[in-house]
């Protein structure tokens, strides 16, 4: 891979891109590595939290790519590994996500909780109990 590490980074279809780019800064302090938009305002954006890399883009039916709010529900759920699962849960439900369970230490060794952001996908924050 010419020297490259290999990395799975997700994309996140959405409705509204840019108001999702937003959500994400203020719900994990997220940070914007790069937007595209197109003339008709649809974008592309690649985001970080504390390094760890994902995409945001509107959907695009057209190319098979389709948000969990017109499928229904989310086929994935992301994990978010920190320090402070409670506090970073509570910052997110402050930005506009609904908690769906919250952050509690789990049977298998976890202090996680679930949250949905507002456009539909869920995010399980967690960190290993040691």
């Amino acid at each position: 891979m010419n020297g490259l590490q290999t990395a799975i980074i997700p994309t996140l279809s959405v409705r509204n891109g840019a108001a999702a780019i937003e959500f994400y800064k203020n719900a994990f302090g997220a940070v914007e590595l790069m937007r595209v938009e197109d003339p008709d305002g649809a974008v592309v954006a690649e985001m970080a939290i504390d390094g760890a890399r994902f995409f945001i883009a509107d959907e695009s039916p057209e190319h098979g790519n389709f948000s969990p709010e017109t499928i229904g529900g989310s086929t994935t759920r992301m994990g978010l590994f920190v320090d402070d699962p409670d506090a970073v849960a509570k910052r997110a439900v402050e930005a506009g996500a609904i908690e769906v369970y919250p952050v509690a230490d789990q049977d298998y060794g976890y202090r996680l909780g679930r949250v949905q952001d507002p456009y539909g996908h869920h995010w399980e924050i967690a960190k290993k109990i040691e």
